[in-house]
């Protein structure tokens, strides 16, 4: 991807600065996970920024990820033997973390002007902003293979109503019309977590009170709407017939070549598209899971990780100096140039690349409006039960009612809430 950036800063950051003042030499530590799109997004972040502070030496130590990366990062923050800067999870496992007692409030920085609420959501603890974002936003919703589209008439549904009756018409011409892949059983789970924004939208503190276990999803019409909507999918016969054998390889094929009209995945799915099958890359866009109400329709969204300071870190100015550089328009800029964007930026003026695929484009409008967006349930609240993707597949089978796994899926969650200490359960 060719991409031409632009190093000049911003007044304010400038300021910051201090413009004109030599550098003192310094030297930051930097853990990221080893993941490889990570590692070389981070490098690039670092190499850019020696552009404009040559004094400012930044080494980057690779942990595992999983839970043994997991534990390092609480151990090192417990013992206060962080790393200057490090990169970890935005949403509920940064809560985790205790913010305010272990890490650098970062709400007066400069960058954040530009950083969308909707991240700043998931990084934020008692009102103060903790992080920056590192990478681009991922959108929950529904693939579509826009030639079907074209071929049928349809237009992309706002309502699940207009959804079944586009699948109706579907089916009618012979064709799939949702792509279900049971035999990677985390793909079922997509109609449940996807529909958050619209349980938002209708109950707007279920994340709160849920995680105090005060609304639950059986005892909550919007919440239960998510399995029923597998079930509606099921029992209209709408599946490709081999949805218990087939994985999620098979809907990435069947959504790109028009094999399906519909499949219900994360836009991570794209990389999978652009590689596999590029000549159908534009055959592809995406829109968010319809709710009951055209006018609050909405997209759920996956956010990416963050970068944050440690409280103990020893060059506190020094790694807010680089975090602003990093949650900048440039910054943004210099992450995409390495990782190409699987969703919508979540800085204001980083503009994506002319080249996307429609199903990237396809999430801007959500982005454009605020209130439109609303991050997925899990970067809200640490409660999600480990057998959510078992009751989904024998939902979607039309082996177990909705409103029996609904039931079963709170008595799962009860189990992981008891073990994290949560209260009142």
């Amino acid at each position: 991807m060719n991409m031409t950036f632009r190093y000049s800063m911003p007044l304010a950051v400038l300021l910051a600065f201090g413009a004109g003042n030599a550098w003192a030499d310094v030297t930051l530590s930097f853990l990221i996970d080893n993941n490889p799109d990570t590692v070389a997004a981070a490098n690039a972040l670092v190499d850019a920024y020696k552009k404009i502070a040559p004094d400012v030496t930044i080494e980057i130590e690779e942990r595992p990820g999983g839970g043994e990366g997991d534990n390092i990062i609480k151990t090192r923050l417990a013992t206060g033997e962080m790393s200057d800067i490090f990169l970890y999870n935005s949403g509920s496992l940064f809560k985790a973390l205790n913010p305010a007692k272990q890490l650098l409030d970062l709400s007066d920085l400069p960058a954040q002007s530009a950083v969308k609420s909707v991240f700043k959501t998931v990084v934020t603890d008692q009102g103060k902003v903790y992080g920056v974002p590192f990478g681009t936003a991922m959108g929950g919703g529904i693939f579509y293979n826009r030639t079907v589209y074209k071929q049928l008439g349809l237009s992309v549904p706002r309502t699940w109503a207009e959804f079944m009756a586009n699948n109706a018409k579907i089916k009618a011409a012979g064709k799939v019309a949702v792509a279900q892949t049971y035999r990677d059983t985390w793909t079922s789970q997509l109609f449940v977590l996807a529909d958050y924004y619209n349980v938002q939208a209708v109950v707007p503190n279920f994340a709160e009170n849920y995680t105090i276990n005060k609304e639950k999803y059986a005892t909550t019409p919007a919440a239960i709407k998510g399995f029923e909507h597998l079930k509606d999918v099921h029992d209209a016969g709408y599946m490709n017939e081999d949805f218990g054998a087939a994985g999620y390889d098979d809907g990435v094929r069947m959504v790109a070549t028009g094999e399906a009209a519909h499949y219900p995945m994360l836009t991570f799915a794209i990389g999978a598209i652009k590689q596999n099958y590029p000549d159908n890359i534009k055959d592809v866009g995406f829109f968010a899971q319809p709710g009951d109400d055209a006018s609050k329709n909405g997209l759920t969204v996956w956010m990416p990780a963050a970068i944050y300071i440690p409280a103990s870190s020893e060059h506190k100015e020094d790694a807010k100096k680089f975090l602003d550089f990093a949650g900048s328009v440039q910054g943004c800029e210099v992450y995409m140039s390495v990782n190409p964007p699987q969703g919508p930026s979540l800085v204001n003026g980083c503009k994506l690349p002319a080249d996307v695929p429609p199903a990237v484009s396809d999430m801007l409008p959500y982005f454009e409006t605020e209130g439109r967006t609303a991050p997925a349930l899990e970067f809200l609240s640490p409660v999600k039960g480990p057998a959510l993707e078992q009751i989904t597949v024998e939902v979607g089978s039309g082996i177990r009612p909705p409103a029996e796994a609904a039931a079963l899926y709170d008595e799962d969650v009860r189990k992981q809430a008891q073990q994290l200490g949560l209260p009142n359960w």
